[in-house]
């Protein structure tokens, strides 16, 4: 990287003062610095500019006339991969634990900008600067609020260190891009992770309070491959809820503005990706982007196994069905939502097409939602390649 060129400096914003993204902010934390002078070009949701950002990251965009690019970005490789010594208390094996505290500790970097949660709430993000062992695996477990992890830039430029690991979803990780030749850094290395719907804290202890038998006891989740929503409980029990039973009439607006009109769930920008979607049930799945993503990977090699990334199925009916169900608030009975979701576990999509089902699902739902609430918006805000994922099926009228 180059030395740091001179930036411009603004006062950050004050906490609950309205953002310039207004409705659509994601929080992302880039407004509580001084980088907020940058906002009007670096933020997400006024200034989508994937495409550019890929060059400048990967040295290449998307290849439109490539349906995986489309889909997953730019890549290398894409494998499933598991720890074969799982971290204690980790969301699923601990592998993005495990990168981070082994660049630490070999010195490839002198922090890890991750997300540990306060000393009162379990779900409430506290962005830290990791400097040891402890401090990574003390963010272990995803936090699925909307959290502020740019709000450390100014503490990273007022350190001194020149090499950074930092963790992070799609709408963080655009803005820290644009202002990336600003920060002073040697050597940026970006862990990225798959994110879509999340909510602010009082929209997850609705979810939770709507969804879970015991939601006070929750201390993770996720949406899963074999279309359930697990949960994992303080005494180490497992619930699962399938999807289809979920109360999507009151559930509709429970997640942010910010989710409801992204079209990067696959973390495009990150140059290693470590989440669950494009994987068998019980691996992650892994994507290198570039060659800084295959170093971070490499530290680990010998802690993971792993098999090559697989496909089967058809998302496409399940899909255009599950269009206008959601925009309809439907909700099915529990013993119906049972059923469906073992006749779909049994012959519904798997590896990659369980991914593409919930990339497409989540495209038709984010189109729409921008089409009905910004036009104005819409042909600038939605990248060429979602268009053409929004293109394969037919949407309700706006």
């Amino acid at each position: 990287m180059t030395s740091v060129q001179p930036h411009q400096r603004a006062k950050a914003l004050k906490p609950n003062s309205p953002r310039p993204a207004k409705a659509l902010c994601s929080e992302c934390g880039l407004c509580d610095t001084h980088y907020i002078h940058y906002v009007k070009d670096a933020c997400a949701f006024l200034n989508q500019q994937i495409a550019p950002l890929e060059e400048q990251t990967h040295g290449r965009s998307r290849n439109l006339e490539n349906q995986d690019d489309w889909y997953f970005g730019v890549s290398q490789q894409m494998m499933a991969a598991r720890k074969t010594e799982p971290i204690a208390g980790a969301q699923w094996t601990g592998i993005v634990s495990s990168i981070a505290i082994e660049m630490l500790e070999s010195g490839m970097v002198e922090g890890v900008v991750c997300v540990q949660n306060t000393t009162d709430d379990r779900f409430q993000p506290q962005p830290v600067i990791a400097r040891n062992r402890e401090e990574i695996l003390a963010a272990r477990v995803n936090k699925p609020t909307l959290s502020p992890n740019l709000s450390i830039l100014e503490q990273v430029e007022q350190s001194g260190m020149k090499r950074l690991l930092a963790i992070g979803v799609g709408c963080q990780i655009q803005a820290l891009r644009a202002v990336e030749q600003k920060l002073g850094l040697e050597k940026l290395y970006v862990l990225g992770t798959p994110c879509v719907d999340n909510v602010t804290r009082a929209g997850l202890q609705k979810f939770l309070e709507t969804t879970s038998r015991s939601p006070d006891t929750v201390v993770h989740y996720e949406f899963m491959q074999d279309f359930r929503v697990h949960f994992r409980h303080e005494d180490g029990s497992t619930e699962t809820v399938p999807f289809f039973g979920l109360k999507t009439n009151q559930l509709k607006d429970v997640f942010a503005p910010s989710c409801m009109s992204c079209f990067d769930y696959v973390n495009s920008l990150a140059d290693l990706v470590v989440g669950y979607m494009g994987a068998p049930f019980g691996w992650q799945w892994i994507v290198v982007r570039n060659d800084r993503g295959q170093e971070m990977l490499d530290l680990v090699q010998d802690q993971i196994e792993t098999q090559p990334v697989m496909s089967q199925g058809d998302r496409r009916n399940a899909v255009q069905q599950s269009i206008p169900a959601y925009d309809k608030g439907v909700t099915l009975p529990m013993w119906a939502a049972k059923l469906m979701g073992v006749v779909i576990e049994k012959i519904g999509p798997k590896g990659l097409e369980y991914a593409r089902f919930s990339i497409d699902s989540h495209f038709t739902r984010n189109y729409l939602f921008v089409k009905r609430n910004y036009p104005e918006k819409l042909d600038a805000h939605v990248p060429d390649y979602a268009k053409r994922i929004v293109d394969q099926y037919k949407l309700p009228d706006a």
